[in-house]
């Protein structure tokens, strides 16, 4: 947050350790009434009842199978072979439906890059196969580049996650021209009551099986296999917080089962919580939160998401000694910067999370009253957090198996 002029931002003007300008245009903003008052809060639990009705619907005409999911993996890293043909075997994906890139495995990349080794090659293997229409998720590996770099104008900025870049191939091969500069309207954001199918919904949900090492990552695939519809729904607001943010933590509160949310808004940080199945907050930029872990018990199929600017920059492994801290103090940052991250939380247990490779201010944040309700009513893991993301070719990423559902 940080600056008056533009308050939706997460982080300060800083760009991977050097002084960022701000933004070309003022930060778009999506208010959400604040749920409080008893009028509001039936409501909301009555859009509860009604949304659970219609989920049970779209799960029983629009069941997703292992045949609709790409699996993209690099021939240069060998981390990503084995992932990709672990999952491969593990969720029954068609060996014809392995796509092999050859490109350098760095974490960064330009946009010529992407272009030639990513975008093109995997476009021409959907092509060739016929699967263009079939295919609904694409499933990234450790070792597939990660960031695209770019000018961090502000929301102008031409960067973006390669994850992200690759949810708007579809509507490229279709001849749609996408801009660089910013992102574009996802248009599954806020469709609740719609089944995710190509083509009323022009895109491709993407995800990404990443971690600190290779037994992290088939804990991913492993844990996905047996998610249950069980535990708490751990939802931690900041106290002192005046952006739409809290308002959608707590109507994310709301729109889950009163007896299955923890919802706290105290200046304290909630920490040990056991029986987690999803978790949402503030992360580094709730001012109370010191500690990199929060050391819960994460239950199978746990799922989390944070307004944190930078969560997904790496999956490099910090040093056991890091923690987060300020932006100004910079014994603190770690590849770039003191934020927290996604992969921490994998690590400790989780089976999902969404991350950020670079600035995505506010309004491109997943929102939990998305993400979190949409999963507990059976949508998979990867319509989950895009139905919650406001844009594609942009900073977002999600880890994890797409097809993770609660059962």
């Amino acid at each position: 947050m940080g600056n008056t002029r533009y308050p939706y931002r997460l982080s300060p003007y800083f760009t991977r350790g050097k002084p960022r300008a701000p933004p070309s245009v003022d930060p778009e903003t999506v208010h959400l009434p604040v749920a409080v008052g008893l009028q509001w809060n039936l409501t909301i639990r009555f859009l509860a009842l009604v949304l659970a009705a219609l989920a049970l619907q779209i799960r029983s005409l629009h069941a997703q199978t292992a045949d609709q999911v790409l699996i993209v993996v690099n021939k240069q890293s060998r981390d990503s072979r084995e992932i990709g043909e672990y999952y491969l075997k593990k969720r029954g994906v068609p060996l014809a439906n392995l796509c092999t890139i050859d490109t350098a495995p760095n974490e960064k990349i330009a946009r010529e890059v992407y272009d030639r080794d990513i975008r093109t090659p995997v476009g021409e293997f959907l092509t060739k196969h016929n699967l263009v229409e079939k295919i609904l998720y694409i499933v990234t590996t450790a070792g597939v580049p990660l960031d695209v770099t770019g000018n961090s104008d502000g929301l102008r900025n031409t960067a973006a996650a390669v994850d992200s870049e690759l949810t708007v191939l579809y509507q490229q091969l279709h001849g749609v021209v996408i801009p660089i500069p910013g992102w574009v309207r996802n248009p599954l954001f806020m469709q609740r009551d719609a089944p995710f199918r190509h083509p009323q919904f022009p895109m491709y949900l993407v995800t990404r099986l990443a971690a600190y090492d290779m037994g992290e990552m088939k804990s991913l695939v492993d844990r996905a296999l047996v998610a249950r519809n069980t535990g708490k729904f751990v939802i931690d607001a900041r106290a002192d917080d005046s952006t739409p943010g809290n308002g959608w933590l707590r109507t994310a509160a709301l729109l889950l089962p009163k007896d299955r949310v923890i919802l706290d808004d105290s200046g304290t940080v909630l920490k040990n919580q056991k029986d987690v199945i999803g978790y949402a907050s503030w992360g580094s930029n709730d001012r109370a939160r010191k500690e990199r872990f929060l050391h819960f018990q994460w239950l199978p199929g746990a799922i989390m998401t944070e307004f944190v600017s930078t969560n997904g920059r790496t999956f490099k492994r910090p040093p056991d000694t890091w923690q987060i801290g300020p932006w100004t103090d910079k014994s603190k940052w770690f590849e770039g910067a003191p934020q927290t991250m996604s992969a921490d939380y994998i690590h400790e247990g989780a089976s999902g999370a969404s991350g950020h490779v670079d600035e995505p201010y506010l309004t491109g944040c997943p929102r939990p009253e998305f993400v979190l309700p949409g999963y507990y009513q059976g949508r998979t893991m990867a319509e989950s957090y895009y139905l919650g993301i406001p844009g594609l070719s942009w900073m977002n990423i999600v880890i994890g198996d797409p097809l993770m559902r609660l059962k």
